[in-house]
Formats: C-alpha cells, structure tokens, sequence
C-alpha cells in the first residue's frame, strides 16, 4: 500500500485533515494502526470503546484488523443505492416480524398482533382501519407495542392518543 492509500484510510477513519494524517504516519514510519493510536493519543481521533490487549487474533473473537475494518467499511460506503434499499427493507422487515401490537380491554389483553399483519391491514382496507382504532380508544381499547425491540417513545406516542380519548371522553360525559 502507497503513502497516499494510508493517508486515505487514515482521514476516512480518523476524520482528520491529510496534513494530519501525514504527519501521524511520519511519527509512526509509516505504520497504519501505530498513527491511528498516535492521532487517539493526541485527540484527533475518537478511540474505541472496547479496549482489547492481546498477542494473538485466536484468544479474542471480535478482534479486528484496522485495514479490514476500513476495507468494509469502503465497500459499504460504495455499494450501489439497490443494495442499500435491500438492506433498509431487510431491517423493516425484521422490525415487523419479531415485534407486536397488543391490544388491551379493560386492563386484560385481548389480542396480540404482528405488526406486519397491522401494517398489512392499514394499508389495505385504511378507511376502516384507522376510524376503528380511532373509536375503540373511546370504548377502553388501549394498544402498544411489544416484542424484541424497544418501542418506548412509539408506545409514548400511543399513550398520549390514549390520554388524548380519555380527555375528551370526560369532557364529553360533563356535558
């Protein structure tokens, strides 16, 4: 690998100027990994947060090479825009697969639904969909979500439509 490749993967890891990264690689002959510790050491460089300390690759398993790390990281950045979508639509989809909308009457759960199964619905038949969420909340109907992602500010958001249906309820029933 050239001076000016090191220098690259230098400012592309680092994020610092090649000035900088020049002269970490001419404090540290050239070394790659020994200028990235050098421009941490000085601050020009956010250090890991995992620390790891050993002579061989075998006794650690997420030890990686510095090189390796910023070949992907290149690759990653270059991939073409449809294997980004890809990528977008895989983690939709296991957001929608492994999570849940529960349905509560009363304080006891009466239903639990996968989302892709909710979403699926909205979208298909919305003009009944949403006034029938939109008039259960009158009726008691509480909804939020559950399952292996935290959906603490969705479940927020739906507490809040909650409460919205309980004030209005109230207001309703001093009339």
């Amino acid at each position: 690998m050239d001076e000016m490749e090191k220098i690259e993967r230098l400012r592309a890891r680092a994020d610092v100027s090649p000035d900088e990264a020049r002269n970490a690689l001419k404090a540290c002959d050239g070394d790659l990994l020994d200028a990235m510790v050098f421009l941490e050491k000085i601050g020009k460089a956010k250090a890991p947060t995992e620390a790891v300390v050993t002579t061989s690759r075998s006794e650690h398993t997420s030890f990686e090479d510095v090189e390796d790390k910023i070949d992907r990281y290149e690759r990653e950045s270059d991939r073409p825009i449809s294997t980004k979508l890809k990528h977008l639509f895989r983690i939709i989809l296991d957001k929608l697969s492994n999570n849940y909308l529960k349905i509560d009457h009363k304080g006891e759960e009466f239903l639990r639904v996968k989302l892709w199964v909710v979403v699926l619905v909205v979208l298909m038949v919305w003009h009944v969909s949403i006034p029938v969420i939109i008039v259960s909340l009158f009726f008691g109907v509480r909804y939020s979500f559950v399952g292996r992602d935290d959906m603490t500010e969705a479940n927020k958001l739906i507490g809040k439509a909650s409460e919205a249906a309980d004030y209005v309820k109230e207001k309703f029933d001093k009339l």
